[in-house]
This record gives structure tokens, C-alpha cells and sequence, in this order.
């Protein structure tokens, strides 16, 4: 696994992922469950889609 996420994109990913798990915990909707899959892409620094579709968002 080669990181291709970075920088911004890093980040935003964490966030969006911490609020959709705090939501769902919060009562919110199952849904939002989801937020675990910003959340790993963005603290492994890989996202397989960008992979497959040859994204990459790290600085050369």
C-alpha cells in the first residue's frame, strides 16, 4: 500500500470521519456508520479507490 492521501485531503477525511461516528453515536442514524471508511482512508493514508483510479494526492 502506497500512500495517496495527504495534506488537506488527509485531514478533511479525519474529520468528516470523527463527525459522522459522533453522530451515529449520538443517536443519529445508522447511515452514518460510514464515517469509519474517511476515517481509516485518512489515518492510513491510502484510499484504494484513488488507487484504482490513479489519484494521488501526496506532494512528489
Amino acid at each position: 500500500m502506497k500512500a495517496n492521501v495527504r495534506g488537506f485531503d488527509k485531514w478533511a477525511r479525519i474529520v468528516v470521519g470523527v463527525l459522522l461516528i459522533g453522530w451515529a453515536l449520538a443517536d443519529g442514524p445508522v447511515w452514518a456508520w460510514v464515517g469509519v471508511v474517511p476515517l481509516v482512508t485518512g489515518l492510513f493514508n491510502f484510499c484504494p479507490l484513488y488507487g484504482l483510479l490513479g489519484v494521488n494526492t501526496c506532494k512528489r
